[in-house]
């Protein structure tokens, strides 16, 4: 292993760097996780305002909105990935491997199912009333569901999918298979593995390197799935991709000397991001190349261009996030505990009200976006806080403790 003193030598931390408490336990990863799922609900409202398709879409759109939600797809999710391998660690420290695997189908595998049956199919419903498919009543909507003939994009074949559910679905994989990953690094040649990860880190940007796990990835199956289907049977580059910062995220939580060394390079970590940023929206205006339409090599010099900001993004967030968040609040138990139900909620009461907004009133895009995203907020903090954190049955259901 590296000395611990070795690497406070090395990387010494500012003299306000939060200290961990006794249990270890990182609130930072818990806001963040808060954020991204915040996010992702304004993220979800903006597909009804952009122009790439969606379940239900405005015919007015917004460019603006495009370039800001280009950006945030590549560091959305990845960053929740990277906070649920990191939480993985925390809760493998504190229970066995088998008692891990039926947490997970408790809190993943339960609530998955549940919304392939209850929450997904009104989504379904009503982008079929949107596109004029259906105009039934949802009673007579519903048995669809049980033709279990899979959704396809544009609202086209059956009524069974897992939609949003794609998360759970891929986190309940990635802890399942992950497992055998997890106790070899257990083990003193995994160790031996971290130790090797951890010196690559000590080196200032260090961290930056572990990208090429993600191009290798990209490199070997990206060719082959170039496009992010989330259905998993044709998915398998972005299948990869998630898993590996699972990993990544166990790996770099896994010491807590990690943790300081990160965070001093943070800005490091930050001009990375802004020269990825620049690439991603200069490239088009500046030198006319174009991602989607243009040469091999120029399609996959942008690939790993995005492929680097993914990666480097999440550094940035993790590094200032530890920096400036980690620090217990009361409100915090409230909302984590929340989250998981809202993020399962969320894109459900998006569509639904979506779907009146741009059938029922005259609103433009970005008063018809404050009106959605606000609107189904507070529909989701309510059911979240009101009906489902008092109802035992319903917490089960929607993974909640």
């Amino acid at each position: 292993m590296i000395p611990t003193k070795q690497l406070a030598k090395a990387t010494p931390m500012d003299a306000s760097e939060p200290v961990a408490t006794s249990t270890s336990r990182r609130y930072d990863l818990d806001w963040l996780r808060i954020i991204a799922i915040i996010t992702l609900l304004f993220y979800h409202t903006g597909m009804i305002y952009v122009s790439w398709g969606w379940h239900v879409q405005s015919k007015a759109t917004s460019y603006p909105f495009e370039l800001i939600m280009r950006w945030l797809h590549n560091w959305r999710m990845p960053l929740l990935f990277f906070i649920s391998g990191a939480g993985t660690f925390f809760a493998l420290r504190k229970r066995s491997f088998s008692a891990y695997a039926g947490e997970r189908v408790q809190r993943l595998f339960v609530p998955l199912v549940f919304g392939m049956f209850v929450i997904v199919p009104p989504q379904i419903y009503f982008e079929w009333l949107f596109r004029g498919r259906f105009s039934g009543s949802y009673s007579e909507f519903y048995p669809n569901v049980f033709g279990f003939q899979p959704y396809q994009d544009g609202g086209e074949g059956g009524a069974f999918s897992w939609h949003h559910l794609w998360f759970v679905a891929y986190l309940f994989l990635y802890s399942l298979v992950s497992i055998p990953v997890f106790r070899w690094l257990k083990s003193d040649s995994g160790q031996r593995f971290v130790d090797r990860i951890g010196g690559l880190i000590e080196k200032p940007g260090g961290a930056l390197w572990l990208v090429g796990f993600l191009l290798l990835n990209d490199l070997v199956l990206g060719g082959f799935f170039p496009q992010e289907t989330h259905a998993l049977i044709n998915d398998w580059a972005y299948f990869m991709k998630n898993l590996i910062l699972f990993w990544l995220g166990y790996i770099l939580i896994s010491r807590r000397e990690f943790w300081s060394i990160l965070t001093d390079q943070r800005r490091y970590f930050l001009a990375a991001t802004l020269i990825c940023t620049i690439i991603l929206y200069a490239a088009r205006p500046l030198f006319g190349l174009d991602p989607d339409h243009d040469t091999v090599l120029i399609r996959t010099l942008f690939s790993f261009n995005r492929i680097g900001l993914t990666w480097f993004s999440v550094l940035m967030t993790i590094a200032y996030g530890y920096r400036y968040l980690n620090s217990n609040k009361p409100i915090l138990p409230k909302l984590n505990e929340a989250v998981y139900p809202f993020y399962i909620l969320h894109q459900t009461v998006i569509v639904m009200i979506g779907y009146y907004v741009l059938t029922r009133t005259n609103l433009g895009v970005y008063d018809g976006f404050l009106v959605v995203s606000l609107s189904s907020l507070v529909v989701c903090a309510g059911l979240c806080l009101l009906v489902i954190r008092p109802v035992k049955a319903l917490r089960l259901l929607f993974g909640m403790k």
